[in-house]
């Protein structure tokens, strides 16, 4: 199975949180497998209700994650996930996110600015990098 990756991008994660919630011009759906629900509700004590709404928008995500008052994400506190080790595929992949083109029959790899340091910091990112990336995505989606 193929995949198209971006070329010459560079990012390194600042920790800021614009990720785990809302910002003014978009509000954030923080989608899980249901598999990733029981994992993280088997790793918290929490019940998979209280952590999750049910999401009938965009298979195979089962749930969408809760948020707080301030729209970020439950499990996110002073700007630290949680979760971290458990957390979604969605988040493990931002600021990048696995398409595929039916037209072509091809998987690729796109990338949001939005994010402050996306191109701006870090390491020039490798096929190696997208390579992780591709292989959990197989393990958890494909």
């Amino acid at each position: 199975m193929e995949y198209i990756y971006p070329l010459n991008v560079c990012f390194e994660c600042n920790g800021c949180g614009l990720c785990c919630g809302d910002t003014e011009h978009k509000t954030r759906h923080i989608l899980l497998l249901d598999s990733e629900a029981k994992n993280i509700s088997a790793h918290t004590n929490l019940s998979i209700e209280k952590f999750t709404q049910e999401n009938h928008s965009k298979e195979p995500y089962v749930y969408e994650m809760k948020k707080s008052d301030e729209g970020k994400c439950i499990f996110l506190k002073d700007n630290l996930c949680l979760i971290y080790q458990d957390r979604p595929l969605i988040c493990r992949f931002y600021p990048f996110e696995l398409n595929y083109d039916n037209d072509k029959e091809i998987h690729y790899f796109s990338y949001t600015l939005e994010c402050p340091t996306m191109n701006k910091t870090g390491q020039m990112l490798t096929k190696k990098y997208f390579e992780k990336l591709f292989s959990l995505a197989k393990q958890r989606l494909l």
